[in-house]
């Protein structure tokens, strides 16, 4: 009657935790269909938590008094009321200093807010670092030009990865955190990376041999090209995508085109634009570059997995 009270939802349900199974698989199974339990023992509530565990639930405890410092040490997370028990706050990771647990859902998206989007940034920057590896040790095995300028490499971060993070970084998420972070970056970044790399590379090769083309409208082609594949990374590590995602990915590449046809952005970060044929060697490359992306994210990135 309490939890109906409180507004408990299926509160009418509850059962005595007296009568509750002491297997831990049958507890389980009532753990999953049971909403209320009353009478619940010290022991049991450890039982509980440690149940649901064996689902691979990640289990938060709550509690003031000293019967809840058995659940609240094995939990994932124990969180404590302020004016609880000292013991209680000694055990708990978390201790409500304003004895509110509406602050608890706060928490919560923040906490999920912070991993999401530092999961999201970190593909966007150990991609570069993927391409960056790749294209130096081509260059060194070829012993050709570097493909771009430092400035130019600035450009191509700054509107593929660094404007575009500071945003995602910031933005709400509030999708549950998975186990396995660094897989899931790697899986993502290393695949990406090596394709953004080796497809700017070819096309900077192919723009580089043909006829009266200097050295300058090569690194311009290879600029737009990595440029439109990491634009690509950009919408793909923005899933589920938003309309403002869309949108910080259209004006990034607005940014980029701004600065080819100001003459002073065309000068300061040496581009120069290249021929027509050059130009249809960009297009096919971004787009074989992007559907490459594409492809080795539902091959080998956390897509694949979740298939498997």
């Amino acid at each position: 009657g309490v939890a109906r009270r409180a507004g408990a939802d299926g509160a009418g349900a509850g059962v005595d935790a007296r009568e509750s199974p002491d297997d831990k698989d049958e507890l389980a199974d009532q753990l999953e269909t049971t909403p209320v339990f009353g009478r619940v023992t010290p022991h049991q509530k450890r039982a509980m938590v440690h149940a649901l565990q064996s689902r691979g639930h990640t289990v938060a405890m709550t509690g003031d008094g000293v019967n809840d410092v058995l659940a609240l040490k094995d939990a994932d997370m124990g969180i404590a009321m302020g004016a609880g028990s000292s013991s209680t706050r000694a055990v708990a990771q978390l201790v409500l200093l304003d004895n509110r647990f509406a602050t608890l859902p706060r928490v919560l998206s923040a906490g999920r807010r912070v991993i999401n989007n530092i999961e999201r940034v970190a593909n966007l920057f150990i991609t570069k670092a993927a391409y960056a590896v790749l294209l130096t040790a081509l260059v060194g095995i070829a012993g050709s030009p570097f493909p771009f300028l430092p400035r130019q490499l600035t450009l191509i971060g700054s509107f593929s990865i660094g404007l575009p993070g500071f945003f995602l970084a910031l933005a709400p998420n509030e999708s549950l955190v998975r186990p396995g972070f660094l897989e899931r970056v790697l899986r993502f970044s290393l695949p990406a990376g090596a394709v953004a790399g080796a497809v700017t590379y070819g096309l900077y090769e192919w723009v580089r041999r043909l006829d009266d083309i200097s050295l300058a409208e090569a690194r311009t082609a290879a600029t737009m090209t990595l440029l439109a594949i990491g634009l690509t990374i950009l919408v793909l590590i923005s899933r589920p995508l938003k309309p403002w995602k869309l949108g910080l990915a259209a004006a990034m590449a607005a940014s980029y085109a701004l600065v080819m046809v100001i003459p002073f952005g065309r000068n300061y970060f040496e581009l120069d634009l290249p021929t027509t044929t050059a130009w249809y060697g960009v297009a096919a490359a971004s787009v074989i570059g992007s559907i490459g992306v594409w492809a080795a994210s539902r091959l080998f990135g956390p897509e694949a997995t979740n298939r498997a």
